[in-house]
């Protein structure tokens, strides 16, 4: 979280005079047509995280067994496990490390579902895909280094630029390991029934967006592999540090495009929408049991105590303070909007986070040595069986398997 509030509190002492300027030219979608703005040739790329995707909704629900059968034969009759995965920076290495020492542990399930957001949401797509690519975001969490997430640029560049720092190392980065043949693999898994969804947030609409993944990379549209990389880009687009990734749409069979940023400014974490029924999923597809739904935090929960220094320039560590205490507080509740639902819909609820004792600290904003060593603490945690959180912090302070 400090990574996160020491790039805010760089652009807030620069001054915001500039903030507007060298924006590309656009063709936002007029807000007539907001909500009948769709990617063309995939109706169900996407939709509202806070409201009801009434047409996939509905879809399903009036659905035939033998038709919910056959569409989702890879989930039907079958235990439900959902993963969220947070968003965090380079915290993300502790969620990488957890689900590579819960692949070695031998009870890490198949999910079902899977969400991501920001850091997340470069880790979600290996988590769905399974233990295969433990490697992989071992590679990712410990290999790499600010300097293959961003350049910052110079006084005079960031004057008529919309960000502070240029992300192309981190479009490289994605365009690397998410390349046709994982496209191709997760297309296979969501013809099965099983899906991926990674959050957004949509700028001129100032709503957050969730993003089915799986639609899109089973879909024909000749542009899904670069649609998917924008995805993954904008879910990782802190607003003024990093800049936003601009999205072509149809609306009225005009073409128009869409702004978006880190789906951590609507949510650090989710898993679906309140306003589903999702009760009525797991009865259609007939899920034997409860359904597990698992929360990964990048990052901690309790509150840590740090005394503010009165230096010659105290605005830059009161400002830290308070993002980072802001930040904290909205994925805490994030968290008990999960445990709520879970609540509702009857499922069991999991959650783990970076413990309060782990206070190693970071050299720079992607430091290789603390990412391996937030690696590791995941990986030793989860080995040896994890006992999960079956509620959040407040409500019991129990651990139990």
């Amino acid at each position: 979280m400090r990574i996160l509030a020491g790039w805010i509190i760089v652009f807030l002492l620069m001054g915001t005079s500039f903030g507007c300027t060298g924006l590309p030219a656009r063709n936002p979608v007029p807000v007539a047509l907001v909500n009948d703005a769709a990617v063309a040739g995939i109706p169900n790329a996407r939709f509202w995280a806070d409201e009801l995707p009434e047409e996939l909704y509905m879809q399903f629900k009036t659905s035939s067994e033998a038709d919910v059968k056959q569409n989702f034969f890879g989930v039907y009759q079958k235990a439900h496990n959902y993963l969220a995965i947070s968003g965090g920076g380079a915290n993300g290495a502790f969620g990488a490390g957890l689900l590579a020492g819960w692949t070695v542990s031998g009870s890490r399930p198949e999910f079902t579902m899977v969400t991501g957001i920001s850091t997340g949401a470069l880790t979600a797509p290996f988590a769905f895909l399974g233990p295969e690519y433990d490697e992989v975001l071992e590679e990712v969490y410990t290999g790499i280094s600010t300097n293959n997430i961003g350049r910052r640029r110079n006084f005079l560049t960031r004057i008529f630029s919309v960000s502070i720092v240029d992300t192309q190392p981190l479009r490289t980065l994605i365009e690397h390991y998410i390349d046709t043949d994982i496209i191709a693999a997760i297309a296979r898994e969501d013809r099965k029934g099983r899906r991926l969804f990674i959050g957004t947030v949509n700028l001129d609409a100032g709503r957050p967006v969730i993003w089915n993944i799986g639609a899109i990379a089973a879909s024909e549209h000749p542009g899904k592999l670069e649609l998917i990389h924008d995805v993954l880009q904008a879910s990782s687009a802190l607003p003024i540090v990093f800049p936003p990734q601009v999205i072509t749409v149809n609306a009225k069979a005009k073409t128009y495009d869409e702004m978006h940023v880190d789906g951590g400014i609507g949510a650090q974490v989710f898993v679906y929408p309140a306003t589903i029924n999702w009760k009525l999923i797991t009865e259609k597809l007939k899920v034997p049991g409860t359904p597990n739904v698992f929360v990964i935090r990048n990052g901690s929960i309790y509150p840590d105590f740090a005394s503010i220094e009165q230096r010659k320039l105290p605005m830059l560590p009161i400002g830290i303070r308070s993002i980072d205490s802001l930040l904290r507080s909205q994925g805490l509740g994030d968290i008990f909007r999960i445990y709520a639902l879970c609540l509702r819909d009857g499922y069991d609820f999991n959650l783990a986070f970076i413990p309060a004792d782990f206070k190693e600290e970071s050299n720079e904003r992607f430091d290789p040595v603390y990412m391996g060593k937030l690696f590791d603490l995941g990986y030793q945690m989860a080995k040896s069986g994890f006992p999960w959180m079956k509620s959040p912090p407040g409500v019991t302070s129990s651990y139990s398997n």
